[in-house]
């Protein structure tokens, strides 16, 4: 996998995989100053402040949460192990919301800690935590993780995977162990069925280009791919063969567009 920064604790990828850390014992404005206050236990209004960050600023620091929900099956609970950033109109080419506001990408626009899911591929679901005031689009893709919770019943509805590790490896398969599907859009994670707790604290991770992505968005001009190292489930990064490529008009490469297989 490709590697363009390995950080740790507050560390916060921009541009052309450039890394600015925050010292320790340093004041930090805005809605991360609630980042220390919302690890001490899941306290929805304290992680929905923490989330009115931007999605870059959030998605390395939301490497080992669990994201948990409840269906009439039991609940499965994943804790994230790979996520991607995506920003939103005229920011970031590889969003679905590069163009702006839409019915269909209308929840990333939305108050942060709501669910924006997507079908890719006419037939896999996606999820992405939606981050950044109300009215501003930003969403983390939930990419990778590992199941810490009801692994009979993601085993069950990933019948193919051979081995745990893989059962949620990609946003397609996370989803599909979750038992998220499109009729979630919209939900808010902070209440039931699902629960978002997050790390109690900060998780040493890589960055690098995300994966999957055709257009300028998935070069290594966007290093938002955030993993935690030497883990098994996070999924294998794969380079679009027309990356760095300029989109047609009327598309965007969208978060996650690959299914993660």
């Amino acid at each position: 996998m490709p590697t363009t920064a390995t950080s740790r604790r507050h560390a916060h990828p921009g541009r052309a995989g450039a890394t600015q850390e925050r010292r320790r014992g340093a004041s930090p404005a805005g809605p991360l100053a609630r980042e220390d206050e919302a690890r001490r236990g899941f306290d929805p209004p304290t992680i929905r402040a923490f989330l009115h960050a931007t999605a870059l600023e959030v998605a390395p620091l939301l490497l080992g949460a669990v994201i948990s929900h409840e269906t009439t099956e039991g609940t499965v609970g994943v804790m994230l192990t790979e996520v991607e950033a995506y920003l939103g109109d005229g920011t970031d080419p590889g969003s679905h919301a590069y163009r702006g506001k839409t019915a269909r990408n209308a929840p990333m626009f939305g108050e942060p800690g709501h669910l924006y899911a997507y079908f890719t591929y006419g037939m896999y679901t996606c999820g992405n935590i939606v981050c950044s005031p109300d009215g501003t689009a930003s969403g983390v893709l939930m990419r990778a993780g590992r199941v810490v919770e009801g692994v009979e019943l993601a085993r069950s509805r990933r019948s193919t995977s051979k081995k745990d590790h893989d059962l949620a490896r990609g946003p397609a398969l996370l989803a599909m162990a979750l038992g998220v599907t499109l009729a979630d859009k919209g939900a808010d994670l902070l209440t039931s069925p699902f629960r978002l707790e997050l790390a109690p604290a900060p998780l040493e991770y890589r960055s690098g280009p995300r994966t999957g992505l055709s257009g300028p968005g998935g070069t290594e001009d966007f290093p938002w791919r955030f993993w935690l190292p030497d883990e098994p489930s996070v999924s294998a990064y794969k380079r679009h063969k027309h990356a760095g490529e300029e989109v047609r008009r009327g598309r965007a490469a969208g978060p996650g567009s690959a299914a993660g297989r």
